[in-house]
């Protein structure tokens, strides 16, 4: 038999993963985010409940991690860009979201009979929140929203000022509240945050481009970012929570969303350590004090009615001020309600200095057993409502589902051909699909030995892409000539874009890259980006886009602008782009018209020369280039986008895409099915 509460290591995770397992499917029975099962099993089982298990320092320890990783993805996944663009946004409702709640629970302490620094401390604690609700918004598709990125931008603001007022009150109680206090926590900051963002993306653009590195040393890495920045947070006198945000920040623009390494963390996160910060919550909860206090009972409700007030006032004013919808406004109000983090630290060491006595600690812990309830259950409910209400949004022709087909030849190249589909696979087509492809070029009566080898190429991209979660379906084909088998797959799996690779060297006499790409070329009309990537897709800092004349009459031309507006996004980079010879303010309206919206730089280019000489020779070693390009032919042909692969391959740094979009009829016939004049299929001189 075994004695209670159970403190034998095996048995004790065991429960808990019985508990992970079923109690979110309870949650989901009852209409309730599953995020609130292992709080309420906290409740019933902790030690203020059934017993069975005690709050010992393991599930302290692995909650605190828990947390910590809550933090540190809505870091990452943060929209920079949208936060840059509503930054204002942010600050404003951080200010309105803590100032509010800060006033009204001072004033409602005050009124309980609690001194000043005690009042203060209880309304800071009510200012600050904890992002439980976030993995939700995630999970809906929601979470760069413009509301969502104005709440997490906020939430920053919130905890810093409450964690700043709370050392400042506990050293003020100690006596230790002086000029040198003041300055020394001001230049720890600061030093901490220097650290921070200017260290950790010098040392990550080094460790992605320079270390030789597999799954498990990637994401040993990040934790090691991820820990350190925690631990250095506290010697500069903030929580741990302050230095996962920040580093997550800063980590942001390597790890991008459809990514192993993202996907990864997500689901080390999400089975494991956020439940238990979770279990670990409810464990603190105590209601029979509700019972034996009566005071707890007016505390309690005061303080929830407080925060509550507070932070839909702050969420309201925002969205009249900034226009947000109904469901944007009630999303931010459940973003902000769940107290946890901030709360629990400054409560605790409230209590320990002798501010807050324990009905005190009781009532806050109640509150948050409430609040963490409430919070997620409406940004479920509305998060929902608004996803939809965003996929409700007129759909153009060239939005069909995309299928991406990547022929595999060489074992090098195909993580990085991968990763690129993996950023510019469309949400709209996440239940479709990547396609590999393997095209044997033997006789089938003697092909069994490279088939075999095809097939263990294969294999090793569906690990690659199954650590992304990504779905690929593999197909190895025998062919005499290998431009017909990839043709052959684009008919038969109905490809819209292809993803293939180049290694910078033409094979025989063929006019552009070799044999087999230039026949994939003349005989399709899908997207085709033909890559040679000379650095891993993570450390780009810029997309330099080239716009020959002529290229916004192509049929495909919109849906390659947003294929490289989505590229630019998902890696965090921005865009310059060179339109040759033509009208760049029309571009501008296009890529304006064309979401994301990346920060970018349109600017004119009066000829090729002036490309070459001047504007390709100031590219870092982060760049990636970008040419949409043309079929010889159709409308935007010009003999330099024959020439430019080849100088794109001796420059540096030897990062490029060529991309031709899909062509269309229209491309090549005039409207009663007469040929274009030549010289408006080209306008352009041949010099």
């Amino acid at each position: 038999m075994f004695e209670f509460p159970i403190t034998e290591p095996v048995l004790l995770f065991a429960i808990a993963m019985i508990i992970f397992f079923i109690f979110p499917y309870f949650m989901k029975l009852l209409r309730i985010p599953g995020l609130i099962g292992p709080i309420l099993a906290g409740v019933i089982i902790g030690p203020n409940g059934l017993g069975v298990l005690e709050r010992t320092q393991t599930i302290e320890l692995l909650g605190t991690v828990g947390l910590l990783f809550i933090i540190f993805i809505a870091g990452l996944e943060m929209d920079l860009d949208g936060f840059k663009k509503y930054r204002n946004r942010s600050i404003v409702y951080g200010l309105l979201s803590f100032w509010i709640p800060l006033i009204l629970g001072t004033l409602v302490s005050l009124m309980l009979g609690y001194n000043l620094a005690a009042s203060v401390l209880i309304g800071s604690i009510l200012g600050s929140h904890t992002l439980l609700g976030y993995p939700i918004a995630s999970r809906l598709g929601i979470g760069k929203n413009k509301a969502v990125t104005t709440a997490v931008g906020g939430s920053l603001l919130t905890d810093t000022f409450a964690l700043l007022i709370l050392a400042v009150i506990t050293g003020a109680a100690a006596g230790q509240l002086d000029i040198y206090f003041g300055v020394k926590l001001t230049i720890s900051i600061i030093i901490f945050v220097a650290v921070i963002f200017l260290g950790t993306p010098f040392i990550s653009r080094w460790f992605f481009r320079n270390v030789t590195t597999e799954g498990p040393v990637e994401f040993t890495y990040v934790m090691v970012l991820l820990f350190t920045a925690g631990s250095l947070a506290v010697v500069a006198g903030l929580q741990p929570i302050i230095g996962a945000f920040l580093v997550g920040l800063a980590l942001n623009r390597f790890i991008f969303e459809q990514g192993a390494l993202m996907n990864r963390i997500r689901f080390t996160a999400n089975a494991i350590f956020i439940p238990f910060f979770l279990l670990s919550v409810g464990m603190l909860m105590d209601l029979r004090v509700l019972v034996s206090n009566p005071k707890a009972w007016v505390l309690t409700g005061l303080i929830v009615l407080g925060l509550l007030i507070g932070k839909y006032s702050a969420a309201l004013l925002t969205s009249k001020l900034y226009g947000y919808s109904k469901e944007e406004n009630l999303v931010i109000f459940g973003l902000t309600t769940p107290q946890a983090a901030a709360t629990l630290a400054a409560t605790l060491v409230g209590f320990n200095v002798g501010l807050l006595d324990q009905v005190t600690v009781n009532g806050v812990i109640i509150m948050i057993l409430i609040t963490c309830i409430i919070g997620p259950y409406i940004v479920e409910k509305y998060g929902r409502k608004l996803a939809l209400l965003e996929e409700q949004q007129p759909m153009k022709s060239n939005e069909a589902p995309e299928r991406i087909l990547i022929p595999v030849a060489n074992p090098q190249t195909m993580s990085g051909l991968l990763d690129l589909a993996f950023v510019i696979r469309q949400t709209r087509s996440v239940d479709n699909p990547l396609y590999a492809l393997s095209v044997v070029q033997r006789d089938m009566w003697s092909a069994e030995a490279e088939v075999a080898k095809a097939e263990k190429m294969l294999s090793a991209a569906v690990t690659y892409a199954s650590g992304a979660d990504v779905p690929l379906r593999v197909t190895t084909r025998v062919d005499r000539n290998v431009a017909i088998g990839i043709n052959r797959a684009i008919a038969e799996e109905r490809i819209t874009t292809l993803v293939a690779g180049w290694n910078g060297e033409r094979s025989g006499p063929q006019r552009i890259f070799g044999g087999v790409i230039d026949q994939v070329l003349d005989q399709t009309n899908i997207s085709v980006l033909i890559t040679k990537l000379g650095h891993k897709l993570n450390t780009t800092k810029r997309i330099v886009l080239v716009i020959p004349s002529g290229m916004d009459h192509k049929s495909g031309y919109w849906d390659a602008l947003k294929k490289v507006k989505v590229i630019a996004s998902n890696l965090g980079a921005t865009i310059q782009c060179y339109v040759l010879k033509d009208f760049p303010d029309t571009y501008k309206a296009h890529m304006k018209e064309i979401k994301p919206n990346p920060p970018t730089i349109v600017e004119w280019v009066q000829d090729w020369v002036t490309l070459y000489e001047q504007k390709l020779q100031t590219l870092q070693k982060d760049d990636i280039v970008i040419v949409l390009s043309a079929r010889k032919g159709t409308v935007g042909w010009h003999p330099q986008l024959e020439r430019i692969p080849k100088r794109l391959a001796s420059m540096n740094p030897e990062s490029f895409i060529i991309f031709y979009p899909a062509e269309g009829q229209s491309d090549l016939r005039g409207s009663r099915g007469t040929e274009v004049p030549r010289e408006v299929l080209f306008p352009n001189d041949y010099d």
